[in-house]
């Protein structure tokens, strides 16, 4: 991977640009896609999202040379395993209950959320546990922490890219989560060197997550 300094000025643009395709695919979806086909909205917007994730992609790609699928080792591989369970434990089970006491109004929001999967559950699963992984890792940890440290240094840069990570969930109790999930993610990055793994985790964690919270709808 060619090496690429980042600033963090340019880091939050990088990030807030992309929460504005974030906003403009779900204004699409709600605005034109339900409205006129509301048979097919759910594939439309799912395809819709992964043109406009594939442009992102390719535009960082240009800035950053980014390597998607280098340094990819057995060990590196178990490891992002380990980390999906990891999270699961550490956050499903132990740390969100506690944030949830604290802003239930986020709590009934999530789960009001997670509905609203359970109705489209193969889109869904798509958007969750592979399109979002996928470029969510490219941005934060292939591009923005990569950049950001070799500008401010390796603990400053897995800070600074964690909060923006955070910045992406926009419910209080997911924020919360996705900090200390974007540290250790940040984590495994720097171990391994391989956005590919980092993006194994990310996936498996919420596939983990979405099982589960389907699961309990079901029961």
């Amino acid at each position: 991977m060619t090496q690429n300094t980042l600033k963090i000025s340019s880091a939050i643009l990088w990030v807030m640009s992309y929460l504005g395709i974030m906003l403009l695919y779900t204004f699409l979806d709600v605005a034109i896609w339900r409205k006129f086909f509301p048979d097919n909205s759910e594939w439309i917007n799912c395809i819709i999202i992964i043109l406009f994730v594939y442009a992102f992609i390719q535009i960082l790609k240009k800035q950053s040379q980014i390597a998607i699928l280098s340094n990819i080792t057995i060990s590196g591989i178990f490891m992002a395993i380990a980390c999906s369970a990891l999270f699961f434990l550490l956050l499903d089970n132990c740390l969100d209950p506690i944030f949830e006491s604290f802003f239930p109004q986020s709590e009934k929001e999530y789960q009001e959320t997670i509905q609203s999967l359970v109705k489209s559950p193969v889109t869904s699963l798509l958007q969750v546990c592979i399109i979002a992984p996928v470029i969510e890792e490219i941005l934060m940890r292939g591009f923005v922490l990569e950049g950001l440290k070799h500008t401010y240094g390796t603990s400053a840069a897995l800070l600074l890219s964690s909060l923006l990570f955070a910045i992406l969930h926009f419910n209080m109790v997911q924020t919360l989560s996705a900090l200390v999930c974007g540290i250790l993610l940040g984590c495994l990055y720097l171990k391994t060197n391989a956005i590919f793994c980092c993006i194994i985790a990310h996936a498996g964690y919420n596939l983990i997550s979405y099982i589960s919270a389907v699961a309990s709808k079901y029961s």
